[in-house]
């Protein structure tokens, strides 16, 4: 089959020719249709210390997919009931494989597992004809998830993760950056009934992306930060006191600091952008003010799954505004052109299409 491999220890990729996988003791083997790049996969072109910490020469990359069962390992349960997997089921995967025997596993909180292994970064993955999980990883999606949505479902579960942390009915969201993850953010944030959502960025192509996928689903205010501020935003929207609820999601030191400075006193922060170096926080701000602030990682296993595709079934709106932030499509022999666009910084998602393979 076609795989595309980390050939060796050091900077890009090939398209190469690979033995098919077959499933082990309670696995299912999945025909891949689409995989959707993340900035993980970038990481690992590029070979940083992230990547040869992590990533074997030989190994299949790709964690973002969605595909078809073609066939079910030992083990795997197999009758008429409705919450077992079948050949023909079409499935996003959740990319975490957990350990299952650590405290957090055995409390039920599978998403910080201490022995995590990942998908297409620790194990074989996705960018292939065929991959093989572990059937406890396998999310079966109804009819109204098409392959496209199925393919960015990964990240889409980034985005509820983050926005559930808090109550967001009648708060005012501030949102910090406006990649694909922070725009599924502020739209949960609108369907979740938040009064004002403010999204920023510094990035015109990335407030356009938003702008489109707002367009007939509800307000927001989008601030490019270089030439507005947050305080003048406030003053726009007649807000008094400051934002009740902000998600970080652009990994700056900056928007960190725009957060806390517009954070109305008892505010709310989520943070899932990862930064790329450690920097200073105005701990005394924190305190006085008594911010909460939560680390956000990855899916909750498998409540936000469920919460996930309970708010797309309940919301075509919502269902076509994530549409709008795929904005590339490449065949898996053009996988160069996918990463050029991931990287160019000016895309949304871009899915690589397995179908054909």
């Amino acid at each position: 089959m076609q795989a595309l491999i980390k050939p060796d220890r050091g900077p890009g990729l090939a398209l190469t020719e690979v033995p098919e996988p077959a499933p082990g003791v309670g696995e299912v083997k999945i025909k891949v249709l689409y995989a959707g790049l993340c900035g993980t996969d970038l990481h690992i072109l590029s070979w940083d210390d992230f990547a040869a910490e992590h990533v074997s020469p030989g190994q299949v990359i790709g964690h973002e997919f969605f595909g078809t069962i073609v066939e079910l390992g030992e083990g795997v349960e197999q009758d008429d009931r409705a919450d077992v997997l079948r050949v023909g089921d079409h499935v996003s995967v959740e990319g975490h494989v957990v350990c299952g025997r650590c405290r957090n596993c055995r409390g039920g909180r599978h998403h910080m597992c201490i022995r995590t292994s990942s998908i297409g970064v620790d194990r074989d993955g996705a960018f292939a004809t065929y991959v093989t999980v572990p059937a406890h990883n396998v999310w079966v999606q109804p009819a109204e998830i098409d392959p496209e949505l199925g393919a960015i479902f990964d990240p889409f579960g980034n985005a509820v993760h983050t926005a559930f942390q808090y109550p967001l009915t009648g708060e005012d969201v501030l949102i910090t950056g406006a990649g694909p993850i922070g725009i599924m953010s502020a739209l949960i944030a609108r369907h979740a009934g938040a009064r004002h959502v403010v999204l920023t960025d510094i990035s015109d192509d990335r407030l356009a992306l938003a702008r489109t996928a707002f367009a007939g689903f509800g307000a927001v205010e989008l601030v490019n930060t270089t030439r507005d501020t947050l305080e003048a935003v406030q003053r726009r929207l007649r807000m008094r006191e400051g934002f009740d609820v902000a998600f970080e999601m652009s990994g700056s030191p900056v928007a960190m600091d725009s957060i806390i400075n517009n954070l109305t006193h008892g505010g709310k922060i989520a943070m899932l952008g990862l930064p790329a170096r450690t920097y200073e926080i105005d701990w005394n701000r924190v305190i006085t003010r008594m911010f909460t602030i939560k680390g956000v990682y990855g899916r909750e296993m498998f409540d936000t799954w469920y919460t996930a595709t309970t708010i797309l079934l309940s919301s075509e709106p919502l269902r076509e505004a994530l549409r709008t932030l795929i904005t590339h499509r490449f065949p898996a022999e053009n996988w160069r052109d996918a990463f050029d666009a991931a990287a160019s910084g000016a895309a949304g998602k871009v899915l690589i299409d397995w179908s054909n393979s």
